[in-house]
């Protein structure tokens, strides 16, 4: 079986790696990712990732893997900040809270449609002005779900998280290890 991976992001590319797994393809899906209105944030990112592995081709040997993720204030899903104005607010939201990054995983192949859902509780700890205004300035928040990367700069600002670290980073293993291997496709070292 070959494995196509529906999405750009290299993120998902070097944590495939780390289950010794090298996409066949990438072949990110286009789709509208506008929540619904009143669409609850576990509903929404379960229904990105399932319409992300339907929109896209899928021959007989291949499997799909798509996923998203979403970072969630209450009700409210923080996705990608639009803009530095946009980032800053969600830095701000996060800041000495707990909040919730939800990523679902859809797995697409001959034998049908698989999913998981995993919820990973991250708290921040209180954000300076100092520490926002360097954030931003780094630029790291851009093309981030909440507006920051738990892998990079961010994640001195957050002292615990209850969860998957790599669902943060946007593909939680375990899982993803689990659906791929009950669709054919084994890594290295999984």
């Amino acid at each position: 079986m070959k494995l196509v991976l529906g999405s750009a992001s290299p993120r998902r590319r070097e944590l495939l790696g780390q289950l010794g797994l090298v996409p066949d393809d990438l072949r990110p899906a286009d789709i509208d990712e506008t929540p619904l209105k009143g669409e609850l944030p576990r509903d929404y990112v379960a229904r990105m990732a399932r319409e992300k592995a339907m929109a896209l081709e899928c021959a007989a040997d291949e499997v799909i893997l798509a996923a998203d993720t979403t970072v969630t204030c209450g009700r409210r899903i923080l996705g990608k900040p639009e803009n530095e104005a946009e980032a800053a607010e969600f830095l701000w939201l996060l800041s000495g809270r707990r909040h919730h990054v939800l990523t679902a995983v859809a797995v697409r192949g001959p034998t049908g449609l698989r999913e998981r859902l995993v919820d990973t509780i991250v708290k921040f700890r209180p954000l300076s002005n100092e520490d926002v205004n360097g954030y931003l300035a780094s630029g790291e928040w851009q093309g981030k779900a909440g507006g920051y990367a738990i892998q990079g700069l961010a994640g001195a600002f957050i002292p615990w998280i209850q969860g998957s670290f790599t669902g943060v980073v946007g593909l939680p293993l375990a899982e993803t290890a689990t659906l791929l291997a009950a669709s054919g496709i084994k890594g290295e070292r999984a």
